[in-house]
This record gives structure tokens, C-alpha cells and sequence, in this order.
């Protein structure tokens, strides 16, 4: 088995978050520059055996796509020419930063630590993440 893989795609960073090799367990792995995003996963995958890559899908409160997901179709079509026999699964991503934001709160980290949006990039992924698995 490999591991999955999870993004939470922005225009600025992407929260990743990822498996163990037994698909139990979602962990936050970092939070990269966008920009730099399929260099990483490049590099990612060649040492880590990866089988699926889950990718956000952010959408409205109405069920229509969200601005962000223009950039994302064009990242995918990139990704197919650099990991072209990854399998990439698209999930519902609605409310996961809150989710992340709540889970902060809730885990006692300061006001300063809870700004890190970084951070709630990761959460974001770990989440998605870890809903992929509970309903797989």
C-alpha cells in the first residue's frame, strides 16, 4: 500500500497532509509556496510511494465553485505531465479552515499561533484527509 496524499490548494500556500504507508492515520506533513507546489510533489513522491492524491474541491454554501477553482484545474493539468499515473480524487473541502480554526481553539494554542496560516493550511489538509478516509 502507499500512502495518500491530501491538499488543501491555495493561490498563495498549500496545506499537505498525508498517510502512513498502512492508510490509517492522516498527519499534517507542511505547508508549501503554491508556486512551488509540483516541484515538492515531484520530489515527494519519488521518495515516498504515493497512491492516491486527494485534492480539495472548495465550493460555495449554494454548491457552485469557488473562484480558486480556475487555478486549480490548471495546476491539475500540469500535474498530469509530471505524475501522470498519479490517481487524483477530488473532495468536498467546505468549512475545513473553520474546522481547522475550531480544532486550534479547542487544542488551547495561543491568539499569535492561531494567526499562523500556515498552519491552518495543514489542519485544513489533515482534515480533508482524514474525512477521505472515513468515508473510504
Amino acid at each position: 500500500m502507499g500512502r495518500i496524499v491530501a491538499l488543501d490548494f491555495g493561490t498563495k500556500r498549500t496545506g499537505v497532509a498525508a498517510t502512513d504507508e498502512l492508510q490509517l492515520i492522516a498527519s499534517g506533513l507542511t505547508t508549501v509556496p503554491t508556486n512551488e507546489l509540483l516541484a515538492f510533489l515531484s520530489k515527494y513522491c519519488s521518495a515516498e510511494k504515493v497512491e492516491v492524491l486527494v485534492v480539495g474541491e472548495p465550493k460555495q454554501r449554494d454548491g457552485s465553485h469557488s473562484d480558486v477553482e480556475v487555478e486549480i484545474l490548471k495546476f491539475l493539468e500540469r500535474l498530469k505531465d509530471v505524475l501522470p499515473e498519479l490517481e487524483v480524487v477530488r473532495a468536498d473541502e467546505r468549512f475545513t479552515s473553520k474546522m481547522a480554526f475550531q480544532s486550534m481553539l479547542d487544542g488551547g494554542l495561543k491568539k499569535k499561533q492561531r494567526q499562523n496560516k500556515a498552519l491552518i493550511d495543514e489542519i485544513s489538509a489533515t482534515i480533508l484527509l482524514q474525512d477521505y478516509l472515513t468515508r473510504k
